[in-house]
């Protein structure tokens, strides 16, 4: 099938128009495989962007954006892996971006860096090597991404069906969304209870985001942390030497505390997950570990209070903001061709001389009287053809859109300019999207151009029946 010439502008110029409407809705669409990520903080057991003041340990890595205070002694990334040492950045195990002070520092796997330290401190690696260097790690970089990330999740809803129930001292939280879940709990809530009960499926992630200023276990006297185990029909009280499904819950629970300043941990409870706290103070205690990483502003612990290598595992949904999809009319809006102008009617004539100018030799005849002719189409408006009757335009008439005075024919649909169709057709109502504007003005640019090649079509095929 052959396709004429105006049609095809006028089919181009409705695409571009349609573009503009579509594109901007795509550019919002997420990649649902894509993690919220902690960065590089999610590399270390104990990430802190001021000073850490502990003994006797941690199990993982450790990168301290302060001062490090080690005195008493301390052991450092025991159970790292080989692949987890390499993912470290310049494999270093043991990051001080300050002073380092300790008596008998040791680096189980992996490199030591440290900023200055006096003589009298011994820092060791037994699997690598130990110096003083700038750090290799940005820390105000990485605890901004820290915050944003603890403002985003603190942003979610609570999952549909989720329950947050207190039993007396019991706390329960339970859901049963197979992939993601969310709770939503104030900090007085949490730290009432002396058992925590959690119960999710295997395999799920899920945050507990704990509201307020300040977080104190100690407050109750927490002292248990206990995981639901689907195969056992039970909650099990994680520690070291225990956990639900072999681990597999705690390495994928995450508490988000994004709004405090102080967080304690009870002496008495093994806190099993990974605790995001980066505009908090975090004190460990004297006893009893974090089964999980610790994400904080600053740290202290000693005695058993120790960070056991369990790192967080879990995929973070990103969070797509909200879109209001793009408003289109139910039909496109006419053209409006001004009043008065010579585009309204078609004026008859006999056919003049090619290149020459005159007045009509015979009246115009009047619109709507039966054996005249009735008022043009405008290309553009509907695209369809004028009617059988339409009289034959003038073959002297002037291509121009400002018709000549003397009495030549206006051109069809070009006298107005896309912004002036635009203002008479209305504006079509249109939320975030800022290429639309500029697509539309195109589409309407082509389309009076197609407008402009059916008249000169049909004034070429006019001279041909003359």
């Amino acid at each position: 099938m052959r396709i004429s010439v105006p049609t095809a502008a006028l089919a181009l110029g409705g695409s571009l128009v349609l573009a503009g409407l579509v594109a901007p809705a795509t550019a919002h669409a997420a990649d649902p495989n894509q993690c919220l990520s902690l960065g590089v903080a999610n590399l270390y057991g104990e990430f802190v962007e001021g000073d850490d003041t502990h003994t006797p340990d941690a199990e993982g890595a450790v990168a301290v954006g302060g001062n490090a205070d080690f005195t008493g002694g301390f052991s450092v990334g025991q159970e790292l892996t080989s692949d987890q040492v390499k993912a470290l950045p310049g494999g270093n195990a043991l990051v001080v971006a300050g002073k380092l002070t300790g008596h008998n520092t040791q680096v189980m796997k992996g490199n030591g860096v440290y900023g200055s330290k006096t003589e009298a401190d011994v820092i060791q690696a037994h699997q690598g090597a130990v110096g003083q260097g700038k750090s290799p790690i940005d820390f105000a970089a990485e605890f901004a991404k820290a915050r944003s990330v603890a403002t985003t999740l603190a942003g979610l809803p609570q999952t549909a069906g989720a329950t947050v129930e207190a039993k007396g001292k019991e706390l329960h939280l339970t859901s049963g969304d197979a992939k993601f879940n969310s709770f939503t709990v104030s900090a007085a809530t949490l730290q009432g209870a002396t058992d925590i009960f959690v119960k999710v499926p295997a395999g799920a992630v899920t945050v507990v985001t704990v509201t307020g200023s300040s977080y104190d276990q100690a407050a109750a006297k927490t002292t248990g942390f206990h995981l639901w185990d689907e195969g056992k029909k039970a909650y099990v009280l994680d520690d070291k030497l225990q956990s639900a499904h072999g681990g597999a819950i705690r390495s994928k629970l995450l508490w988000n505390f994004p709004t405090a300043t102080k967080v304690v941990k009870s002496s008495t409870a093994a806190w099993s997950g990974t605790v995001l706290a980066p505009n908090a103070a975090f004190d460990l205690g004297s006893a009893a570990p974090v089964n999980g990483s610790v994400i904080v502003k600053s740290l202290t612990g000693k005695g058993g209070a120790e960070t056991h290598h369990y790192p967080f595992t879990g995929c973070l949904p990103p969070v797509v903001p909200p879109t209001t999809p793009p408003t289109t009319p139910a039909t496109t809006p006419p053209v409006v061709v001004p009043t008065g102008t010579p585009s309204a009617t078609t004026t008859p004539s006999t056919p003049a001389t090619p290149g020459t100018t005159g007045t009509p030799s015979t009246p115009p005849a009047t619109p709507g009287t039966p054996g005249t002719p009735g008022p043009s189409v405008t290309p553009g408006v509907s695209g369809s053809p004028s009617p059988s009757g339409t009289a034959k335009p003038s073959a002297g008439a002037s291509a121009s859109p400002s018709a000549s005075a003397s009495g030549a024919a206006a051109v069809p649909g070009a006298s107005a300019s896309p912004s002036a169709q635009a203002n008479a057709g209305g504006d079509l109502a249109h939320t975030g999207s800022g290429p639309v504007v500029p697509l539309a003005i195109g589409g309407a640019v082509v389309t009076a151009a197609g407008g402009a090649l059916v008249l000169v079509a049909r004034r070429r095929k006019a001279a041909g029946q003359v």
